[in-house]
């Protein structure tokens, strides 16, 4: 998805949900408003707090996305299908100046 299409979609009712896959401290030093906060580790342990619905939009980010394709992959074989990866990933998203929260 690109990055302007998900800042549009973020103001809407239908918004789809953010998994930011990113360490503790990248997620704390700034993430897109809203997002969970869910690194592969805790995805793997089953310890991540994911939507319940596999049919949920999901996109997945990480700063440079090799993570964030990887929580593809996991998330398709626990069963999700409905998985986008954000074009650019995180450090497009920063460049642009979009929303971001603490």
């Amino acid at each position: 998805m690109k990055i302007n299409d998900l800042a549009k979609k973020l103001k809407t009712k239908q918004a789809p949900c953010v998994i930011d896959v990113r360490s503790g401290p990248e997620f704390r030093s700034g993430h897109i408003p809203d997002a969970v906060h869910a690194p592969l580790l805790s995805i793997l342990l089953r310890r991540a707090h994911l939507p319940k619905s596999r049919e949920i939009s999901l996109v997945l980010i990480c700063e440079h996305g090799p993570r964030a394709q990887i929580v593809k992959s996991v998330l398709g074989l626990l069963g999700y299908r409905n998985l986008d990866l954000l074009e650019g990933h995180m450090s497009a998203w920063r460049k642009a100046g979009l929303p971001m929260e603490q």
